[in-house]
């Protein structure tokens, strides 16, 4: 069981967008940041454990690193690499990457219009780490950027691209436990419902295909050599990452979920949907068998709240945060 504690104010409300809410726990420090989008600016608060202290920076959507426009942001995410942290941000105009406290951008990456059919909209979505040394997003023409990351500086570079989708990414994860051999470290997913399983490298290499069934899949996590998928029917779906069979399937919520996290060293699952429902779930090999199996743990209802965020706050799973379409403030919750 969970219980609320001290709710986090931001500047401006959350937008209704996918995986709308980012959390970075500073290692050796109480505190923790938590950053979410509202048109052109990221709300980032950093909090105290005690729930007491706060400090808040609003960045603006840029473009070409210089004027601020009107562009209109999609996501804010940290993305933890082994040499640094950096907060990562997608608009309408393309990617920006910052140290991780936001205070000095150091990569702009400008979306090409030319890519997209006339009248279709532009957008970059998706973040995720991978492979130690890159970050992945994704686009509107369902191309994945690869980028490098340096140890340190400024030269960040498009190292691949991904083509495997026909359809706008909406969300890319990073294997978060200890994947069996030959199962991917990335999974890609699209609006139409379709996951492209990878692994990461010098080259990035398609490992499994799952085919779209005409719901769109918003949020996904790999854990284990699992694919967990979260789709607009409600619906959770586990796969098998080396293989894509569909190892479970459960009706999670009754609308459209807009988040999932995972906590990678228990395999707790965290789900949260436009039913104003946040659950918490525990996904597990059966060792005899190695069948994926799925336990409910807790459901925690956000009232009259349409939750678009909702992430861990410990690799535990012993606390999370979840925001709302139009809510000006996080709840948080932990472990009684």
């Amino acid at each position: 069981m969970y219980r609320k504690e001290k709710s986090i104010q931001l500047k401006s409300s959350s937008a209704a967008l996918y995986n709308n809410l980012s959390v970075l726990r500073l290692p050796g420090r109480q505190l923790a940041c938590f950053s979410t989008v509202h048109g052109p600016s990221v709300n980032v608060v950093s909090a105290a454990a005690d729930g007491l202290g706060f400090s808040h920076r609003q960045l603006q959507a840029k473009e070409g690193g210089m004027a601020v426009s009107t562009s209109v942001l999609t996501q804010a995410a940290w993305c933890v690499l082994p040499s640094r942290v950096l907060l990562v941000l997608t608009s309408q105009k393309g990617i920006q990457m910052y140290e991780s406290d936001g205070s000095i951008m150091v990569y702009w990456h400008a979306l090409d219009v030319t890519e997209h059919p006339p009248g279709q909209a532009v957008f970059a979505r998706g973040i995720a780490p991978a492979g130690g040394r890159f970050i992945c997003v994704g686009t509107s023409s369902g191309l994945v950027l690869v980028f490098d990351i340096p140890p340190k500086g400024t030269n960040i570079t498009v190292s691949e691209v991904l083509e495997q989708h026909r359809d706008a990414i909406t969300d890319i994860a990073a294997e978060l436990g200890q994947a069996p051999d030959g199962a991917g470290d990335v999974v890609t997913a699209d609006d139409a419902g379709a996951l492209c399983v990878w692994s990461a490298g010098e080259e990035f290499t398609l490992l499994s295909k799952i085919p779209a069934f005409g719901c769109t899949c918003s949020s996904v996590k790999l854990w284990n050599g699992v694919v967990a998928a979260g789709y607009g029917n409600g619906q959770i779906l586990l796969y098998e990452a080396a293989t894509g069979l569909l190892r479970a399937e459960v009706n999670a919520h009754a609308r459209w979920i807009y988040a999932l996290d995972l906590a990678p060293e228990t395999g707790k699952l965290l789900s949260g949907a436009e039913d104003s429902f946040v659950h918490v779930w525990k996904l597990s090999r059966n060792p005899d068998t190695d069948d994926v199996e799925i336990e409910h743990c807790h459901a925690e209802c956000v009232t009259d709240t349409q939750v678009c965020g909702a992430r861990f706050c410990d690799p535990e799973g012993n606390s999370f945060a979840v925001t709302g379409y139009d809510l000006s403030e996080i709840f948080r919750y932990s472990r009684l």
